[in-house]
């Protein structure tokens, strides 16, 4: 059976992203180092979890996605915590134009532009 090893994204500048996606997620690198082209992140307290890696990319990020990340907040109050937290690092919050009414997610871009969402999961019952 299959499982799912990384989650890879396209960067621009891997070592920028490398030092966003590890304070946003608490991921270090898996061998200790980042190059200039990859790099793969790997949750900093050992504890089992999907890998996140980083490519070099000349390929523009895309506004609609069809592929993103999903981070989950305990509830409204951790949501709004960490996408300020999120802010604080280098992301921007999006104007989503496919916003449903009383949307329980907010979409954020890291600073390369790739978009993901922080979902209330107590809101929306937790991961599925």
């Amino acid at each position: 059976m299959l499982r799912i090893g990384s989650v890879v994204l396209g960067v621009a500048d891997v070592r920028r992203a490398a030092a966003f996606w590890g304070e946003a997620l608490g991921y270090v690198p898996r061998d200790g180092l980042v190059e200039d082209r990859w790099v793969v992140l790997v949750p900093a307290d050992g504890a089992p979890g999907v890998q996140v890696a980083l490519g070099r990319s000349t390929t523009p990020p895309q506004h609609h996605p069809r592929v993103h990340l999903d981070l989950y907040a305990a509830d409204a109050a951790d949501q709004a915590a960490e996408v300020a937290r999120l802010v604080a690092l280098g992301a921007r919050r999006v104007d989503w134009d496919l916003y449903p009414e009383d949307p329980d997610f907010v979409v954020v871009e890291d600073p390369d532009g790739n978009r993901f969402c922080v979902i209330d999961a107590g809101r929306s019952q937790g991961e599925p």
